[in-house]
């Protein structure tokens, strides 16, 4: 499989490093300081660019009918966009907040909790994401990922960072030097509390799964999640 990496920063390097171990080939590596030469010759392309440059990697793969495994957070406002633009081109695009098959697990036990908590009105849920000082964006992807997913299980409307009025969840965000990634999840009552949490070790994970998934999209049309890859339902 020939991949065109679209962002060569820590993650475009740690992708590269698992891609080669399987047997790919990169034919390009994408920065701010080159252009696209060699995307004509990828199978797939695989997105961990920075928020500004997010919408025109993803669209430019798109009008040159390459499937896209895209990683990258903090650009979501364009999703619709770049999903209508991908159906619009008959392409394969699928987007992960996340791509740690840990996490991915993760999600769907913290939607079954939320299920579980959605009718205990003695709990108040609140979150807490730590990451690295160099993640541009806050809260990160999957910590909007884990809300969403509360929020589509209870009475909440909605996450914020500020104060949290009741039907707000708050997400506490911190910037740690070397952190790859924490995300947690606290249901608090005044008697008791229900912590779930996922810590990252390294970026290994996040690069295995996304290699997988640039693996699987391969010959498929349509707009898809790790949820799809995982075959979680």
């Amino acid at each position: 499989m020939k991949i065109a990496l679209l962002g060569y920063g820590r993650m475009g390097k740690e992708i590269e490093k698992i891609a080669l171990e399987r047997g790919h080939e990169i034919v390009l590596r994408k920065t701010e300081e080159n252009d696209y030469s060699g995307l004509e010759h990828a199978d797939v392309a695989i997105d961990f660019s920075i928020p500004t440059a997010a919408t025109e990697n993803i669209s430019t793969c798109f009008n040159h009918n390459i499937p896209v495994v895209s990683g990258t957070t903090g650009w979501l406002e364009h999703y619709n966009d770049m999903t209508a633009l991908c159906q619009e081109k008959n392409g394969a695009f699928l987007y992960g907040s996340n791509f740690s098959v840990g996490v991915n697990l993760f999600f769907e036990l913290n939607s079954y909790l939320a299920k579980l908590m959605s009718n205990i009105k003695e709990y108040n849920v609140s979150m807490e994401e730590i990451h690295h000082t160099q993640k541009l964006d806050a809260p990160s992807g999957t910590a909007i990922s884990l809300a969403q997913g509360i929020i589509a299980e209870t009475d909440y409307k909605q996450w914020t960072m500020d104060n949290a009025n009741d039907n707000e969840i708050y997400i506490d965000a911190k910037r740690i030097e070397d952190v790859p990634g924490t995300h947690s999840v606290f249901y608090k009552s005044t008697v008791d509390e229900i912590e779930i949490k996922h810590t990252a070790f390294s970026r290994q994970g996040f690069a295995l799964g996304a290699v997988i998934a640039a693996e699987w999209i391969l010959g498929k049309k349509g707009i898809f999640t790790m949820k799809d890859v995982l075959n979680l339902g």
